[in-house]
Parts: C-alpha cells; sequence; structure tokens
C-alpha cells in the first residue's frame, strides 16, 4: 500500500510541479501547497479486536523516522523505501499494543521476503523480547511464511503458532561469515598495499595484502559466531521446546528441512496454505462468517496512533536524551549514514548545556573509523559525564572507534549477541606506481624537505616514511589502551591482552569486563532514568533530530543532482543475484576506502565487512 501511495505521489508532483510552473506560480507555492496538504494528516483509525501485522520484510534502523503523511512524502520525493522503522519505534508500538485492548494478536507476515541484511541479531533481539512480553500479556501471535530464513525465524519463533506452507521450508545450517580478499587483484594489476597496524587480530587490513584469513582472525571469528549461534540456538530452542544439541544436530544434519520435516522436528506447529491461516486470524477478530479479510492494521501505521492514553507516550520537563550514533565514523560533519566526528560533538555540546536534558543515553550501532573523529566525540562525552550520567546501549555492533568513544560512560549495555571490542588501530598506504608505469605513465617531483611528498600514491613509502606513520599510529593505539584501562578501571595488562583488535561477541566482552551488562536500549533507557533520579517524570528527545518537510523539499535538488553525479553511495540495493551481491560487496570495500578521511591517516576500525548469515 506504501508503495503504491509513493508511486502514486510522485507522479502526481510531478504533475503539479508542471501546472505550477506552466501558470507561473513557481517553486515557493508548489511547497507551501504539498506542506499544507502533509500538514492534514489525520491518524489511522484502530478498530475493536484488531490484529497488529508485523511484516518480517521490515528493515529496523536505529535513528528515528518522520512519521505520517510527511514521512510518505519525503520518501516518495527521496525515493526512499518505507518499510523501514527505527528500533524505539517499533518497541514503542508493540508496547503499545501489548496495552491496547482493541488489538487482539499479532500476525508475523512473511509472504514479502527476507528481513533485511542490514537489521542485526542484536537489533531482533530486542524485538524479539518486546513480541516476547506481548505473548506473556496472553495476546496470540500467528507467523506465517513461505520460507523461513535464520534471522525471520529467530524473530518468529516467539509466536505461539508457527504455520508454513506446504511447499516451503526451514533454514537452521548454522552462521557463517565470508570475507572478500583483493590482494590478488591489486597484485595482477599493479596496485601496492604498504600497512601499519598494531594488534595481531586487526583483520581490517587482511583483505588488501592476503588472500585467505590468518590465524588470528580465523580464530576470532569462530569465536564470535560461536558465540552468536549459540544464542540463537538458546533462544529458539527455549521457545520451541527444543536442545541447543536437537538444533545442532539438525544444522550439522539436514540444514534445510521441508515442511513436514519442519513440523516433525517441533519449528513449525503447523503446515498449511495461507487461506487457513486467514481462517485463523478471522475467528480471532471475530469475522468467521465473512468473506473479507481479517480487521487489521500495519505495525507502520499503528505506529502513528497516539499512546497516551495507554500510558506509552510521556510527557515532562525532565528529558533522557537519546543519540543514535549509526555507520562509519568519519571526520567533520559527515552524511546523514555516517558519524561525522564535529557535527555529533556539538550534539553532545548542547546537550551538556541543556538544563532540562538530565541524563544521556548513547545508542551505538557502528564498525568505528576516524580515530580523531573519536577521539573529538569521546572528549565531549567525557564532559556530560560531568554534570549527567552517560549511559551506553550497543546495537549490532560498537567496535574499535565505536567502543572508543563510550569507554568513560557510566554503564555499558550489550545484547548477547552484539559485536565489539576491536580495540586496534592500523593505517593503509595505496599507490599505483606500477600499475601506472606498465601503461606509460611517471611522474617526477620538486620538493623543499625530506618528508614533503609522503602522501603521494605515485610510489611506495621509503622505510623511514614507514617508520614515522608506525610511530603514530603506536601512539594512537597506546591512547586507545589508556582510555579503555581509565574508563574501565581494569588492570593495563588485561587489557593489552584483550585488545589486539580482537573482537568479541556482547556475553564475551562481559565476562573480561568490557560491557556492564546485558541488556537492550529499554535497559540503559530505565538505567539512565534511575541514575538521573527520575523516578517516572521523564520524556525522551531523540537526536540526531530529523529534518523538517521543508528542508527536505529544498535538499531534493542537491540529492538529485549527486545522484546523476553518481556520487551517492549511501543507498545501496541488495540482490538475491548471487553474482550481483558479490560486485555490491566490492562496491561496499571501495566504499569504505573512500570514508577513511581521516587527517592523520590513522582508523580504529572493525575487521572489514563482518556480516553474519
Amino acid at each position: 500500500m506504501r508503495n503504491f501511495i509513493n508511486q502514486t505521489f510522485a507522479s502526481v508532483v510531478g504533475s503539479l510541479l508542471g501546472l505550477f510552473i506552466f501558470f507561473g506560480i513557481g517553486t515557493t507555492g508548489l511547497l507551501l501547497f504539498l506542506i499544507t496538504v502533509a500538514s492534514r494528516d489525520t491518524g489511522p483509525q484502530v478498530k475493536d479486536k484488531s490484529v497488529l501485522v508485523y511484516d518480517l520484510s521490515l528493515n529496523i534502523t536505529d535513528a528515528k523516522r518522520s512519521s505520517g503523511t510527511s514521512a510518505i512524502l519525503q520518501g516518495a520525493l527521496a525515493n526512499e523505501d518505507n518499510n523501514t522503522a527505527s528500533l524505539r519505534t517499533v518497541l514503542d508500538t508493540l508496547e503499545k499494543a501489548r496495552r491496547d485492548k482493541r488489538i487482539v494478536g499479532i500476525y508475523l507476515d512473511g509472504s514479502k521476503g527476507s528481513a533485511d541484511r542490514d537489521t542485526g541479531y542484536a537489533t531482533l533481539k530486542e524485538v524479539r523480547g518486546a513480541l516476547e512480553r506481548f505473548r506473556a500479556a496472553g495476546k496470540p501471535i500467528v507467523a506465517y511464511n513461505m520460507n523461513w530464513g535464520k534471522r525471520e525465524y529467530y524473530l518468529s519463533s516467539v509466536a505461539n503458532n508457527i504455520v508454513l506452507n506446504p511447499l516451503g521450508a526451514v533454514e537452521v545450517n548454522g552462521l557463517s561469515s565470508e570475507t572478500m580478499f583483493l590482494a590478488g587483484a591489486l597484485e595482477k594489476y599493479g596496485v601496492g598495499v604498504q600497512v601499519i597496524r598494531v594488534g595481531k587480530f586487526k583483520a581490517a587490513v587482511e583483505p588488501f595484502v592476503l588472500q585467505n584469513m590468518s590465524p588470528e582472525s580465523r580464530q576470532q571469528t569462530q569465536k564470535l559466531l560461536g558465540d552468536v549461534w549459540g544464542e540463537w540456538r538458546a533462544s529458539v530452542g527455549k521457545s520451541r521446546k527444543l536442545s541447543p544439541q536437537q538444533l545442532q544436530a539438525i544444522a550439522d544434519n539436514q540444514g534445510l528441512l521441508l515442511a513436514n520435516e519442519a513440523r516433525q522436528s517441533g519449528l513449525v506447529d503447523k503446515v498449511a496454505y495461507f487461506d487457513q491461516v486467514l481462517g485463523q486470524l478471522k475467528k480471532l477478530t471475530g469475522e468467521e462468517k465473512t468473506d473479507n479479510t481479517f480487521r487489521q492494521i500495519s505495525l507502520n501505521d499503528y505506529a502513528e496512533v497516539s499512546g497516551k492514553s495507554l500510558g506509552v507516550e510521556r510527557n515532562s520537563k525532565n528529558h533522557i536524551a537519546v543519540v543514535y550514533a549509526e555507520g562509519e565514523i568519519v571526520d567533520g560533519q559527515g552524511s546523514a549514514s555516517q558519524i561525522g566526528g564535529d557535527r555529533f560533538a556539538k550534539i553532545f555540546r548542547e546537550l551538556r548545556q541543556d538544563k532540562d536534558v538530565k541524563a544521556v543515553v548513547l545508542r551505538v550501532n557502528s564498525p568505528g573509523g576516524s580515530a580523531t573523529a573519536s577521539e573529538v566525540m569521546q572528549r565531549e562525552l567525557q564532559l556530560i559525564r560531568k554534570v549527567k550520567p552517560v549511559i551506553v546501549s550497543m546495537g549490532d555492533l560498537a567496535a574499535s572507534g565505536g567502543y572508543w568513544i563510550v569507554t568513560d560512560a557510566n554503564r555499558i549495555f550489550a545484547e548477547p549477541n552484539t559485536i565489539t571490542g576491536s580495540i586496534g588501530v592500523f593505517g593503509l598506504g595505496i599507490n599505483v606506481q606500477e600499475l601506472a608505469n606498465n601503461n606509460g605513465i611517471t611522474w617526477d617531483v620538486v620538493k623543499t624537505a625530506r618528508y614533503a611528498d609522503s602522501q603521494t600514491i605515485s610510489r611506495p613509502k621509503s622505510p623511514q616514511e614507514l617508520a614515522l606513520q608506525q610511530r603514530s599510529v603506536n601512539r594512537i593505539y597506546n591512547l586507545f589502551l589508556s582510555k579503555v584501562v581509565q574508563g574501565r578501571n581494569l588492570p593495563q595488562e588485561k587489557v593489552a591482552e584483550i585488545a589486539q583488535g580482537r573482537v568479541w561477541s556482547g556475553i564475551a566482552a562481559k565476562e573480561i569486563g568490557l560491557v556492564d551488562e546485558i541488556g537492550g536500549l529499554d535497559a540503559a533507557i530505565g538505567y539512565a532514568a534511575k541514575q538521573a533520579k527520575l523516578g517516572n517524570d521523564w520524556e525522551l528527545q531523540e537526536y540526531p533530530e530529523v529534518s523538517s518537510l521543508t528542508e527536505r523539499l529544498l535538499g531534493q535538488f542537491a540529492d538529485q543532482a549527486r545522484t546523476v553525479l553518481g556520487s551517492d553511495s549511501t543507498s545501496r540495493q541488495l540482490s538475491s543475484d548471487p553474482l550481483t551481491a558479490e560486485l555490491d560487496k566490492l562496491r561496499e570495500e571501495i566504499a569504505i576506502l573512500q570514508a577513511m578521511n581521516d587527517p592523520l591517516g590513522v582508523y580504529a576500525r572493525l575487521p572489514f565487512t563482518i556480516q553474519v548469515f
């Protein structure tokens, strides 16, 4: 429905633009007209005995999004996928549904395909907890799908009734993480790479200099996947009354279970067609004798329904600020999908000076990036803590630079399957001398000092230049270690042992002292309220703030220009075609290189593209 609205609205906007230009009204008149239309959003209506429909292809992000007609208008203009919601929105909406007597159940709908890869297991863990609370309130959850992937099944296993199409299957085959190595191609085409790093587990540079995993990288990845897979088996097993050992046997011996096999193994409750599921949902809403569909409301629509009467929405002069640090950490302002060090430092300064803000919750979902930007933000958080509590909630990953910025927090929360740690730094030097020379290109240089051209890509760095950069990397690594020692109150020897660039799961990070408590965003917010001694007298304020409709409309011209020029690297379409998927991976690696803008050329970043499938 929302896609239809997007297409229709885009067409209408185009037609209106032509009419407005024809009659000489101009862009300003069009803007005023569109804003007036958007402001008339009355919101959806909820009927008694309705079922909340949760689309399992929903992509969940940390940062908040606009809602209502304005959001659809903005999405249509920006060509955004509207099947996206923030984690805060999803959690609040499910809690609202739990309390709302008009909502009699939840339908987990898998008919639109698989969940987005960008939604990680730590995020799904929080949503899973909200679904469990809904079910514990005595309201049923029905789940239906043609084929269950591991992510959708992990979420849907909380349902009272899991239904699988007779031609469908359930995937239970363990987790994997595949790294693309570019060293062979770079060598073939004459591109030289020189690496400066500290930490034997700092595998971020390995794709450029090796053709397969180092023993250290394989060791840490195997342990990380083992922890995440262990949590998957424990959670799913508890819901389905299956032991982790039984699920491991299924993964080792079957991997993909056909419909009847899945039912016999206890993974699903029923093998049936959609019309049979529809009958069950109609019975739940009291519409058994009608030919119509069941009474329903989508999660995105229900999110727009006021929750004040249900006690979900708060109104207080005491604010808890939730700051979403999501994406690559870059120096400067950064884009909307990045964590710009200067942009976020400004937000932190404003929150420190705002007397209405009583506590700050920093939600981190980042692989890290620029060491300089990380330091700029960490300093501002350090200053905030002197006047008000700073609590951290780690999302799917909060590693390297993403861990650097949180070291001084009062308390750090993580999910068991959060990816964190990676305390290490590296520098990367690329030169194209051989590639250029082979094609008849040469350089010559005039300089006034020995190291004046040390940043050139026309030649490899000399041993003396590498030694200078190694000194810089060592200094920043030692600074990183000292921040962890002081912020986490850990012995220096222990930090030196658990650092080395190694990644850890949330559960392992708690055991070694990098994390204080296992819990999600709600747990972190609750703890912040207690630390600030607010009782129940508080409300949330989310940052960075979403741009207004007018700003989005005015900014659309710049967005279109970037698209035409091919410089918009923030959007990414993941294809089911294997060849296209591999090309997408290559494009991601290049995009990461493009985001490396640290002025010192030193980076605190997670090993490249750890994706768990």
